[in-house]
């Protein structure tokens, strides 16, 4: 992505970041925190994704390529079904967090 991102963009970049760190993780490095970056380069591929037409199935593929193909690992469906879902489902939260008018989120006066 070349452009700048909008904030929403920039926050559902964010949760797929630490979707991938604490719940895919096929490496099993998600308590070391000196690994905290070892999947950042597969979140912006997999945001680009989440920002298509049919994002499951083109994360479900390439979590599965990523883990065969680049790490040599068994692949995992299930589990990558299971990640895509709830990457589908950050992206629904946010979208509707920033579809809301900004003075929805401001802070309630006492």
């Amino acid at each position: 992505m070349s452009r700048k991102l909008i904030p929403f963009e920039r926050e559902l970049g964010e949760r797929v970041d630490e979707v991938l760190h604490y719940v895919w993780d096929p490496i099993g490095v998600a308590a070391a925190p000196a690994a905290r970056d070892e999947y950042s380069g597969y979140a912006i591929r997999a945001l680009g994704m989440l920002l298509e037409s049919d994002p499951v199935a083109s994360v479900v593929s390439f979590l599965i390529e990523v883990e065969q193909g680049h790490m040599g690992l068994e692949p995992q469906p299930e589990h990558a079904l299971r990640v895509a879902e709830l990457l589908l489902e950050w992206k629904r939260v946010l979208q509707h967090k920033y579809d809301r008018p900004e003075e929805v989120w401001r802070p309630l006066r006492a």
